[in-house]
């Protein structure tokens, strides 16, 4: 084994494991009152057990063909406009060949636009959550809701080799009110210092969980 390859399987264990373990117990646990709080998923976790193979890691290509896969999970906030997440990644070539893998760590939350609940991943009227992480509930919106939106974050891309990189993230789930020109789900990564820009979303799923939808969320 190369590595690279036992770097990326170190890293999927120790962090992309428990940060996944982390986001299913949240989402069993009892929403609070109050808002603007929401954990996601890219390529990563449950999203990756439906079967299809386009769904795990998110994929983005930049006009020159090379490639960035990404896979993670984490918690944001609007209220307190702060972020944690991690992950990895890795850069290939035109041809498939691999440049650079490693680790990427949110530092810091830019925007996030919510496109509001997704009514289409709720289960008859329900709360949200994998099975079993989705208790029966009264109807009421008081438990963790799938919702759609548009994050981007700024992320320090730490490679096995090489010096790090700053960069931007761009998560689109696009479930519920999702304007035009933000239909395709994905990722959207922009390195900055003029190292790339990567906008041509090629795969992978992603999610948010709004985990305190309070009294007057409406489906």
């Amino acid at each position: 084994m190369s590595n690279q390859m036992a770097f990326s399987s170190l890293v999927m264990r120790w962090v992309v494991v428990p940060s996944v373990a982390i986001f299913l117990a949240a989402i069993s646990a009892p929403a609070q009152d109050g808002n603007g709080d929401y954990l996601f998923l890219v390529g990563s976790g449950y999203l990756c057990d439906t079967g299809d193979s386009s769904a795990c890691p998110g994929v983005v290509k930049s006009l020159q063909g090379d490639s960035y896969e990404m896979s993670g999970a984490g918690a944001l906030s609007t209220q307190s406009k702060s972020v944690t997440a991690t992950g990895t990644f890795t850069h290939k070539s035109a041809d498939g060949n691999s440049l650079e893998t490693g680790v990427w760590i949110a530092t810091e939350l830019v925007s996030f636009n919510s496109y509001g609940i997704a009514p289409g991943l709720m289960r008859g009227g329900q709360p949200f959550g994998p099975p079993p992480f989705g208790p029966r509930r009264s109807p009421m919106l008081s438990g963790p809701m799938p919702a759609g939106g548009l994050a981007v974050f700024r992320v320090r891309l730490l490679a096995l080799r090489g010096l790090s990189k700053t960069a931007l993230l761009q998560v689109n789930c696009p479930q519920g009110r999702v304007p035009d020109d933000h239909q395709t789900e994905g990722i959207r990564l922009t390195i900055e210092g003029g190292g790339g820009e990567f906008d041509q979303e090629i795969s992978g799923r992603t999610l948010f969980v709004l985990t305190r939808p309070g009294a007057g969320v409406a489906p």
